[in-house]
This record gives structure tokens, sequence and C-alpha cells, in this order.
């Protein structure tokens, strides 16, 4: 696993920059990163959150899976924020595959994503209904829609969760490319390639053993809080991203040696390094789960909220320091502003930190209960 994920590594640090160019057109036309992709099943990323022994390269398994799994996300963060967020997902959901579903199915599955398959995540309801499961013959029925669907109308597979009598269940179906894309009004003005929008998922058949795990499985713990530690390692990325683009920009105007840009550029430095040391402890952490459930996700969510933060900061002195260039259509600062500003936007950041606040005002702080731990 060892040599294939560093192999990966290397590969994927060598197209860069092409997807760093890709990136610029597909957020111009707002059109899905499909060339980006075809990259990234050429190299054997897409297979590669599977386990060695069904053809991957076991990202995310143990100590070495996690670091390599950071490293993935970080350098596609800083490629392209999209890119990122659909890998994200696909990685997501092939691990609550092969964490929760039978046999037959994570064969199938790790068959498709071998041949070049994007798995999707759809797990947000509409404001106004709950997608529901009903049963029909030998399998089920499903009513309802999703909604945020990045990948909506391109991924041919997704993991989704659906409302069953018994309670909340989640399941792997098959979407043919093109279709039950709903018309939506709404337009992020960040992340435009990642192509999100609603799913019409009325009348399609699951049957029985398209069905992973239990009732619940999906919203349990730590899985699933300590989960975000992925979405972050993407939004590292983009903070890189904007990093170097904001240390070309300076040194291309000859202001370098201006005090005032160096205080700025060394806040920067300082927020990156301080984000990219919470996320080697946090994937690490959420990837081994060798402590209680309750410390794995206090500490994911405080180094969530710490890249969240630093990107936050790292923006603000950025656009400082570029001045009106930084909001021009176009310019490289504009475009990866503007898709950290969408991304960060992850669900209830104030009870997720007080919950995190919560947990350690009863139990030792960070980097006191674990030996080695710095």
């Amino acid at each position: 696993m060892l040599c294939e994920s560093a192999a990966l590594i290397e590969a994927l640090s060598a197209i860069l920059p092409a997807l760093q160019r890709q990136a610029i057109i597909d957020d111009a036309l707002a059109a899905f990163p499909t060339e980006s992709f075809e990259r990234l099943q050429k190299l054997g990323l897409l297979r590669a959150p599977l386990p060695v022994a069904l053809g991957g390269a076991g990202l995310g398994d143990g100590a070495t899976g996690a670091s390599a799994l950071l490293r993935v996300l970080t350098l596609l963060g800083e490629a392209s924020l999209p890119v990122a967020r659909l890998y994200e997902a696909h990685v997501n959901a092939l691990q609550l595959v092969c964490r929760y579903a039978q046999d037959r199915l994570i064969r199938r599955c790790a068959r498709d994503a071998g041949a070049g398959a994007l798995f999707a995540l759809w797990v947000t309801d509409p404001p106004e209904s709950t997608l529901a499961m009903h049963r029909d013959g030998d399998g089920y029925r499903l009513e309802g829609s999703k909604a945020f669907c990045s990948g909506a109308g391109i991924a041919t597979r997704a993991l989704i969760t659906a409302a069953m009598p018994s309670g909340i269940r989640m399941l792997i179906i098959d979407v043919e490319p093109g279709t039950r894309v709903l018309p939506s009004p709404i337009k992020l003005s960040g992340m435009r390639a990642a192509i999100t929008g609603s799913i019409d998922l009325t009348g399609i058949h699951v049957p029985a053993d398209a069905l992973l795990g239990e009732d619940g499985d999906y919203l349990r713990e730590p899985v699933f809080s300590a989960g975000a530690w992925r979405s972050a390692a993407a939004a590292l990325g983009g903070l890189k991203a904007l990093v170097e683009i904001h240390r070309g920009e300076i040194l291309r105007r000859g202001r370098a040696q201006d005090p005032h840009q160096q205080a700025r550029f060394g806040a920067l430095v300082m927020a990156y390094e301080t984000s990219r040391l919470w996320m080697a402890q946090a994937a690490l952490r959420a990837c081994l789960e060798d402590d209680d459930a309750g410390a794995i996700v206090a500490y994911v969510n405080l180094a969530r909220l710490a890249v969240e933060s630093a990107c936050l900061d790292a923006m603000r002195l950025s656009q400082r320091s570029l001045g009106l260039g930084a909001f021009i259509a176009g310019h490289p600062a504009e475009r990866v502003c503007r898709d950290l500003a969408t991304y960060l936007r992850q669900p209830a950041p104030d009870e997720t930190l007080v919950k995190a606040a919560s947990h350690y005002f009863h139990t030792q702080l960070p980097g006191t209960a674990r030996a080695g731990a710095a």
C-alpha cells in the first residue's frame, strides 16, 4: 500500500499544473471537470479509496492510508476545490460501502469504481419533504428528491439516505447520466464546477441487496462527524493555493520588501501551517479510531473550525494586500476565494464549537491524553 500510495501522490503532483489550468476553464464555463476526472481515473484514484484486497490503494486505511488520503485531498484542493469536493464525496461513499454493506454490494461497487464510475453522496433532503422508500415487490421504490447534490446529472452511482417506517437507511443507486436533475433558481457563486443541484428520485426501484447496514448507521459516531476531516483537508489545499497566489502576485509587483506586505504574508503562512498541523492529527484520529467516539469527534470538529478560521483570515489578508485585483473576475485569487467562501459553509459551526468545547471542559486538552502527540 505504501508504494502505491506514494506513486499515486507523485503522479498527482505531476499533473497538478494541468488540473489548475483546467479549473480556470471549468469555472468560467460552470462545467463539470470531466477532463480532470479522466486524468484521476487514469492514475487509479477512483479505485484508490478501496482496500488493497479489492484493487485499491487503501487510502484512509491505517496511519499510512490516513496520511496518503490527507495528501491526496490537499493536492486536489490546491488544484481545484470543486474537483476535491467531488472526489471527497466519492471517497466517503466508498468507505461507507466498505464499512456497512454486504460482500456482494461491496464487490459490485469496487468493480464500478475500478471501471471509472464516480460515486456521489446525496444525503440532504429538501426543506419540504424527506426522501421515502416503500416496499415494492422484492425490493423498494423511492419517492421524493435530494437537494444540494454535487455531480448532479453526471455521477452514475450515488450513496443516498431514505426514510423507511423503521428509520433512515443508506442505499446505493444507479443513475443514468443527464437524467433526473430538477430545475432550480439557486445558483451558487462559488464551486460552480461541482454542478450542485436537486435530483428527483421518484420511481427508482431499489433491489434489497442495495441497502447498507442498519437503520441509523449513517449518523453513527464517530464516523458521521469525524468524516468532516476530509472536507477540511480539501479546504487546506485551497488555502495553500491562495497563499501561493498571494506570494506570486506580491513578488510580481515587486512589493516583497514592504513591511506591511511581509507582516500579512507572515500571518498567511502561520494560518496555513497551523491548519496543516491540525489536519495531520485529525486525519490520524479519524482514520485510526483509537479513542472513544466523543474524543475523536471533538478533536476533528476543532480541526475543521481551525481550518475554516484560517481560510477566512487568509481571504481577508490576501484581499487587503492584493487590493481590487483580488475581486476582478478571472483573477486566480478571486476564483479561489469565491470557491473557498462557498465550500467553507459547513453546517452548524457554532453548535460544533460549543460541543467540542464542552468535551474539553471535562477531559484533558488535546496533546496531553495521547502518547507522542505534540
